[in-house]
């Protein structure tokens, strides 16, 4: 679909078109408002703009929706899938890997009170596991941006692919 076509989308729709993106329905509402975009270019800077809005109580509502890393999504929705498809690389990883990641898993939401969140797109199990270990020194308050940052990122690959 293009900029053009979703512009076209009744209200409802549109909306619907952009439920995978993240489980924040105010992100997604303001963003349909923000309708008509000229471009992609534009339509992704203000995703990206509304999304550097967001805080900790958004943090956890989105979080609310998303999977543990290295565990499967469940669900059959375009989220749960898109979970299930950015995650593959730990599919393939050793049980000692995976035991590593739910362990960390464990410790991260003993701390911070949540699941560890990670743009898992073009990263391996590793690279994964290494940033959860790396993250558990973060203070809190570094921690939250840190998981917000990720959660933009996400979010702002996944409206990208709806688009292309």
């Amino acid at each position: 679909m293009s900029p053009e076509q979703f512009n076209e989308l009744p209200t409802d729709e549109a909306r619907k078109r952009l439920a995978h993106c993240v489980a924040l329905a105010d992100w997604i509402e303001k963003l349909v408002a923000a309708r008509p975009f000229s471009s992609l270019e534009e339509l992704l800077q203000t995703g990206d703009r509304l999304a550097r809005g967001w805080d900790g109580q958004a943090l956890d509502a989105a979080l609310a929706a998303h999977p543990r890393i290295g565990e499967t999504a469940c669900g059959d929705g375009k989220e749960a899938a898109l979970s299930r498809s950015e995650q593959s690389s730990v599919k393939e990883t050793g049980d000692e890997l995976k035991e590593a990641l739910r362990s960390g898993n464990a410790a991260y939401e003993q701390r911070f009170g949540r699941v560890f969140l990670i743009r898992a797109k073009g990263r391996s199990g590793e690279e994964m596991l290494a940033e959860l270990r790396r993250r558990l020194g973060n203070e809190a308050q570094r921690e939250q941006q840190e998981a917000l940052d990720q959660l933009r990122e996400i979010t702002l690959l996944r409206l990208r692919e709806t688009f292309q």
